[in-house]
């Protein structure tokens, strides 16, 4: 779908749906480049709103603020897919959104991402749509245990989903899971090896560059790591970053998208899901990257040059949770005990609670060695609780 083409110089503000952690980052690296920031967000003193020029404190559904951050903005991006496209969808009108609404609305719905990736080419796991008990029994039967029921909306950090492992489960799982008040769908449980993800970059121009497949490990369905170079045959890396660009330019993103995927033990490949937007897998890029993924966004969407993406340092990123601030905190004033060719880079994003399993922070460790990086983390205090 054609989109208007505009280059957004520095000197111009972007404006951002959302306030969090990521948009705090995108600020960061966008003001470095010599931007103005304003970010719609409900939460005062949002990690965006520390660090940006303008904030306006509003529900993202709220229409007449959305109007007022396009009043003030060159060009309007967001930071989380749960975004409100229809207020997305009316920007375009207002402002300039090269983003458009049209991915948003196609990542909010599992369903209606599942069909893109698999009109781009690509292989999803087997699913099907939920719409009553009979047929999540049917589906149960067809696909096996255990399977993964989830909602079609809504979704995020293993919540709203369930994994079936006996038929027995299944009115229950339908009764949750539908309370929802969206479509579900059940998708078959694939047996994987390794998750990766790959994030893309695209810019109205068509220039589309993909940075460096991560290795992703989760703990509670919350990623812990990610390991940079992926433990993982080289051309199975080079396989998901052609996956990642394939989707990208067949949805025809803009700024960046994010390909989560299955890694079997025979080699195959499946998509997960995507996210079009920074993504917790590519803060490693921040130094390990000759660009980060956020100043790549904020090319992209401004319709800059791409930024190089070569690996300058293999890296493991350790997400900070709320129970291990008080122990990096206490780490902080000592930084001992890391290994002989392990540099910590510390990011925390100005939360003001630090609770149990809520994103507060994360560590890259640059590294000779990734092993050694994994061995500290896994031994280290500060993941302990």
């Amino acid at each position: 779908m054609a989109r208007e083409r505009k280059t957004v110089l520095p000197g111009g503000t972007i404006g951002v749906l959302g306030g969090g952690q990521l948009g705090r980052m995108l600020a960061l690296a966008g003001r470095a480049m010599g931007y103005r920031f304003a970010t719609l967000d409900p939460t005062e003193d949002s990690p965006l709103g520390q660090v940006a020029d303008e904030q306006i404190v509003a529900a993202y559904h709220d229409a007449d603020a959305a109007k007022r951050l396009a009043a003030i903005s060159d060009v309007i991006t967001y930071e989380f897919e749960n975004v409100d496209a229809a207020v997305a969808g009316m920007l375009t009108s207002e402002c300039y959104v090269p983003q458009g609404s049209e991915l948003l609305y196609t990542t909010q719905h599992r369903l209606r991402e599942k069909r893109a990736i698999e009109a781009a080419g690509v292989k999803v796991a087997p699913y099907r749509e939920i719409r009553s008990e009979e047929e999540l029994l049917g589906a149960v039967r067809e696909f096996g245990t255990p399977c993964v029921l989830k909602t079609a909306t809504g979704g995020y950090d293993g919540k709203g989903q369930w994994v079936i492992r006996a038929e027995s489960e299944v009115p229950e799982a339908y009764d949750t899971l539908a309370k929802a008040k969206t479509e579900l769908v059940l998708e078959k449980f694939i047996r994987f090896e390794k998750e990766l993800s790959v994030i893309a970059a695209r810019s109205p121009r068509g220039e589309i560059k993909a940075f460096p497949a991560a290795e992703n490990i989760h703990v509670d369905n919350i990623l812990h790591l990610s390991i940079v170079p992926a433990r993982a045959h080289a051309d199975v890396l080079a396989e998901a970053e052609k996956m990642a660009v394939r989707i990208a330019e067949s949805m025809e993103a803009i700024g960046l998208l994010a390909v989560e995927m299955f890694l079997t033990a025979d080699g195959e490949l499946f998509v997960n899901e995507l996210a079009p937007r920074p993504h917790n897998s590519g803060h490693y890029t921040m130094e390990a990257c000759r660009t980060s993924q956020f100043e790549q966004h904020v090319r992209a969407i401004c319709n800059l040059p791409l930024g190089p993406v070569e690996l300058l340092t293999p890296v493991v990123m350790a997400n900070v949770l709320g129970e291990h601030v008080a122990p990096l905190l206490d780490w902080m004033g000592e930084e001992a005990g890391l290994p002989e060719g392990v540099a910590a880079k510390v990011h925390l994003y100005g939360k003001h609670e630090a609770k149990a399993k809520r994103k507060m922070g994360h560590v890259n460790l640059l590294t000779d060695d990734v092993e050694k990086a994994i061995r500290w983390v896994e031994s280290s205090a500060i993941w302990q609780r």
